[in-house]
């Protein structure tokens, strides 16, 4: 059993139906998904080449995928990650970008990111105590002969090489690609996923992902609303004319349950 600390948008958000339909997986229910149809590429093709994300699904990782140490529980690490998202400022990354990072593609910030890179270093941080210690077994599966010196550093004192200074937010939508297939998937990803990008990303959560055994897809656990709750209550419409009555979102309510109980 690991558990990850990851930035993925709420479940309706159209920023995450996009991604978990080109990825193949909803990160929530972890359902397969109706892949979309784009020109040039077939279902296979597509699914090929977003295997490994598709593992992970729709995220940005704020603390990589650990294993909780003995003295602790996963009580006791949610009823913390609870205190922790609420005493987080909730901010917007103005513009996430289509972009290369190393082999892969995924969406990155077009300017480096204040807000982002401060609340992953403090996450990183602070749940650093439910982490268990690395085994040698999984130092070495991190190649550590291609890492720099800081990231080696990162990777025996916080368990993961890119945190810190070397820390990229970076949300992945494709495996290593070939250089002779860039283009193609470049020119494909701009086309699905830019008109979504017009506006500011919010980041108003976090999420605590769980993978049940090696090798498993990752799924939300719960859902974590930054900041103080009053800033987070949804407010219920009063009837208009057709007699309807706003919805209030199920996941919002269930997170801020989850919260006031762990008090």
């Amino acid at each position: 059993m690991r558990y990850a600390i990851y930035f993925t948008p709420s479940i309706h958000d159209p920023l995450a139906v996009a991604a978990a339909s080109w990825l193949g997986r909803n990160v929530y229910s972890g359902e397969a998904c109706e892949p979309p149809s784009i020109a040039g590429f077939s279902r296979q093709e597509i699914a090929f080449h977003t295997a490994v994300p598709r593992r992970y699904g729709f995220h940005g990782t704020i603390k990589a995928p650990f294993r909780l140490h003995p003295d602790e529980t996963e009580a006791s690490l949610l009823k913390f990650m609870m205190q922790f998202a609420s005493a987080a400022v909730p901010f917007e990354i103005p513009q996430m970008d289509v972009a290369r990072l190393g082999n892969f593609y995924g969406l990155m910030p077009s300017a480096e990111c204040a807000d982002m890179n401060y609340l992953a270093a403090s996450a990183v941080e602070a749940f650093d105590r439910f982490r268990a210690p690395l085994t040698e077994a999984e130092i070495e599966r991190r190649d550590s002969d291609a890492l720099t010196a800081p990231q080696f550093t990162n990777l025996y004192r916080w368990g993961y090489p890119y945190v810190m200074d070397e820390f990229r937010f970076h949300m992945m939508l494709t495996g290593a690609l070939h250089p002779n297939l860039r283009e193609r998937f470049e020119t494909a990803l701009r086309g699905y996923f830019e008109p979504l990008l017009t506006e500011p990303v919010k980041v108003a959560s976090l999420a605590l992902f769980v993978e049940t055994e090696p090798g498993a897809p990752l799924r939300v656990h719960s859902q974590h609303p930054l900041g103080k709750l009053p800033a987070h209550r949804p407010s219920i419409r009063r009837k208009g004319g057709d007699g309807v009555v706003a919805p209030i979102a199920t996941e919002q309510m269930a997170a801020l349950s989850m919260r006031l109980h762990a008090r």
